[in-house]
């Protein structure tokens, strides 16, 4: 397993930011964008993808969001789409890195795009699983796994078995016996960390009219059964940006780069390559 180290960086609004990294730190840089949810880091949503990336010569980065893992979660705050990668830009910069291929999952797809949007030298490529923000923030409120995600998180009755529950609604019902109790465990820690603000008031924009001013290449990859983004969305991106590739896996959920993650390390490294 590739050696990870952890720093934290103090960004604008007195916010801490912190970034586990592996891999040569003079390699090409990507950057993993973890989803939402309680318990989510930067770690524990990509752990079954760092060594693969290392291993084909990648400098990998895993930044907890503001609202998560071991980042700064402040109450009382609005958790845009904005202030999410401006934090996570900022930071960035603060380790030194002023171009990177961005890998994001659902919200972290979101936050690659609004980067790429904002910062268009930055981003080299994008690698993106069931993004976010491609319709209106109402539109997903009618998925099913939405609904299912309903909890006591952020209440003093939120236990580890409402944990694993909320996890499992991530995957295909077939993967979810494959889900490590490590895994569920790590996150509960965070989840018990992080206010209610972070679901309740996040607000994400609709990216879809934009996405013609993105030019850089881009890879999609969704679950065929994914309950959070519907696979449909991936032609926003095959119908309006220039350089576009796009597969969908059977019986997937939400989660690519873990219930598949041995053909997403592949098929991602090998798109990498071919542009780098």
């Amino acid at each position: 397993m590739a050696e990870i180290t952890t720093t934290t960086h103090r960004v604008s609004g007195g916010y801490d930011i912190v970034i586990a990294q592996a891999g040569d730190p003079s390699a090409p840089a990507v950057v993993f964008i973890h989803g939402s949810g309680p318990g989510a880091s930067g770690a524990s949503n990509f752990r079954s993808n760092i060594a693969a990336f290392v291993d084909a010569g990648y400098r990998v980065l895993l930044p907890d969001l503001i609202g998560y893992g071991g980042s700064s979660k402040p109450e009382g705050v609005d958790y845009t789409l904005q202030l999410f990668t401006d934090t996570l830009y900022e930071a960035l910069l603060g380790l030194g890195v002023t171009s990177a291929s961005l890998v994001g999952n659902s919200l972290g797809g979101g936050i690659a795009l609004q980067m790429t949007l904002d910062h268009p030298c930055f981003t080299r490529n994008l690698v993106l699983m069931a993004p976010g923000c491609v319709a209106e923030r109402e539109s997903y409120f009618v998925m099913p796994g939405i609904a299912k995600m309903m909890s006591n998180f952020g209440s003093p009755d939120f236990n580890l078995a409402e944990q694993k529950r909320l996890v499992s609604n991530l995957v295909h019902p077939d993967f979810a016996p494959n889900i490590p109790d490590a895994l569920v465990a790590e996150r509960f820690e965070v989840a018990r960390t992080q206010p209610k603000d972070v679901l309740m008031r996040m607000r994400t924009p609709d990216l879809s009219p934009r996405l013609p001013e993105i030019t850089q290449p881009i890879f999609v990859l969704w679950g065929l059964n994914d309950e959070f983004c519907p696979e449909a969305h991936a032609r926003r991106f095959l119908d309006h940006c220039p350089d576009v590739r796009a597969i969908t896996f059977a019986r997937t959920g939400h989660w690519v780069q873990v219930e598949r993650a041995a053909e997403f390390n592949a098929y991602a490294v090998e798109f990498l390559n071919a542009r780098r």
